[in-house]
């Protein structure tokens, strides 16, 4: 169907109208009654590189349903539409390593290379041909079979609202079958509204706009409660923009929320392993911090084995650091604690010797300085919610890392014979050992399965911060507090514990600051261990109550 709205000579109103007529053609027309003459036809008009041929020239284009049109129409919004000079050719140029590539609009194609652009000429546009590209493209956008592709065109509408554009959103939603881009041209239509010299029809676009939280959307309102004339206008201006506060400030909260939940998943996995330990035999290890760290240096080695496949490279770090971090815990264990049982300063001054150790051997052996670990492409990006509401891959993988964690050692500890003998010496040590559980093999691979967990968590730390020799310092007084607080060797304390001070944490730092959000947090810990000495789910047992 041939599209000859617009005359080279034409008026502004005769323009204008040809346009929301072309317009209406690519929203409302299918494809296949679209004519592919029209594209040549329109390329050609493109081609005489004159204001008013070009503004034929892409309603043509536009019009025609050939899959080139978007990608001219695009290019030449770009200012990326050039004629060649030795043929007066469209074409696309790119900078290349030699010179710059050409690619053929109308069929796609590579068409060469030209050495300098001394041999093209720009297709120029100025800005009444701009707004007439950018209602063209978001109407072959609407048109689009992917709704994300049409929902894009929308909302490229809404920043840059018009006449033409208003008219072509009417005309398609009532044959816009999803429902979120139908949402997004009701709000559109009403953000236009809200222009109309009719204060009825203002109210009634600020009713339909109550709660929307498109940035574009609270500028306008704003502009209406200082500027309209009409008092009741501005009251109702005034109850959307209190309706949209309100969501912001929930949506606020949701954030605050998550960010609390996903520190206080790190805090649950730093600590976790601390807990079993601390738990079970009364050792105060400083070196935790370090065996978080070897975890984090776990992965930077297994990525720099696998740099192809950084994806498989995190899954496969996962059991390799709880290898090393355990297998590092028991030889602590057994070379070292096992010396010093009921003599827990000696125990402490040991274990903080170990962690310098452990440090210098990072420093000497890898590198004194942070090393980059990568994250993987499925722990990239952001969940959008809405225009103020995103949140991180990373960070929800987190979150979900720390319960598969500690629903696997809750298994552990509660399904398992080691589980069984770990609680048994927990409780009462010296029954434990008269009912023949071998307490000293116990104690190894409780070391080893707590510091195991800590390196596991190093490998969740390396996705969200620096790694470096001194990574483990930054977590091992957090990861004592979580564990005091939540009561010593109880995992589920463990859990609540932590994620209630990262919950805390973030809610106090907006207006105390992190530094002194946490004093709060520790000066609050104080308090509450002077008042429950055992913490939020002390242990039972004669040996815990002793």
């Amino acid at each position: 169907m041939p599209v000859r709205c617009l005359s080279r000579g034409g008026g502004t109103g005769g323009w204008r109208a040809g346009l929301i007529a072309g317009l209406l053609l690519i929203a409302l027309i299918p494809t296949a009654f679209a004519d592919p003459a029209d594209f040549q036809r329109g390329a050609a008009l493109i081609a005489e590189n004159r204001f008013a041929s070009l503004e034929e020239g892409v309603a043509l284009v536009a019009a025609s349903g050939d899959p080139q049109a978007r990608k001219l129409l695009l290019a030449l919004q770009g200012s990326d539409l050039y004629l060649r000079k030795s043929d007066r050719t469209l074409v696309v140029a790119a900078r290349g390593t030699d010179g710059y590539d050409l690619l053929d609009p109308l069929t796609g194609e590579p068409a060469g290379s030209v050495a300098s652009k001394r041999e093209l000429k720009r297709v120029r546009i100025n800005n009444r041909l701009r707004s007439q590209l950018r209602s063209a493209i978001a109407g072959l956008d609407l048109s689009h079979p992917d709704p994300a592709v049409r929902l894009s065109g929308v909302t490229e509408m809404i920043a840059n609202l018009d006449a033409e554009g208003l008219d072509l959103l009417r005309a398609r939603m009532p044959n816009e079958p999803d429902a979120e881009v139908r949402e997004a041209m009701t709000t559109a239509i009403a953000l236009g509204d809200l222009e109309s010299p009719d204060p009825e029809a203002r109210i009634a676009s600020l009713a339909e706009l109550k709660g929307t939280l498109h940035p574009a959307v609270r500028g306008s309102i704003r502009r209406l409660i200082d500027t309209d004339p009409d008092p009741e206008v501005r009251q109702a201006a005034q109850r959307a923009t209190d309706s949209i506060e309100f969501k912001l400030q929930l949506y606020s909260l949701a954030e605050t929320l998550f960010f609390g939940l996903s520190l206080g998943s790190v805090l649950v996995l730093a600590a976790i392993g601390l807990a079993i330990t601390f738990g079970v035999m009364g050792v105060i290890n400083m070196a935790h911090g370090e065996l978080i760290m070897l975890g984090a240096y776990t992965t930077y080695i297994v990525q720099q084995l696998m740099p192809d496949h950084i994806g498989a490279s995190v899954l496969i770090a996962v059991p390799a650091a709880f290898l090393v971090s355990g297998a590092v815990g028991i030889l602590i264990e057994r070379g070292v604690i096992r010396f010093l049982y009921g003599r827990p300063l000696e125990t402490l001054l040991a274990t903080f010797g170990i962690s310098l150790v452990l440090q210098q051997l990072v420093r000497t052996l890898i590198s004194p300085q942070n090393v980059p670990v990568a994250n993987p492409e499925w722990m990239s990006g952001a969940w959008q919610i809405n225009s103020v509401l995103s949140l991180t891959m990373n960070r929800m993988v987190i979150i979900a890392f720390c319960l598969i964690v500690f629903a696997a050692l809750y298994l552990v500890m509660r399904r398992t014979a080691l589980g069984l003998q770990v609680r048994a010496v927990s409780q009462n040590r010296a029954m434990a050992r008269a009912m023949g559980v071998r307490s000293a093999r116990v104690d190894a691979l409780t070391f080893g399965l707590g510091s195991g967990i800590a390196g596991v968590a190093g490998v969740a730390l390396s996705q969200l911060t620096n790694v470096g020799p001194n990574l483990g310092q930054s977590y091992i007084i957090d990861s004592f507090m979580v564990v005091v607080f939540g009561g010593v060797g109880n995992l589920w304390g463990t859990l609540v514990a932590g994620m209630s001070l990262g919950v805390v944490n973030k809610f106090l730092e907006p207006w105390a600051g992190a530094v002194l959000a946490k004093i709060l947090v520790l000066v609050f810990i104080i308090l509450f261990i002077q008042k429950r000495p055992r913490g939020l789910f002390p242990q039972k047992g004669r040996a815990a109550e002793a």
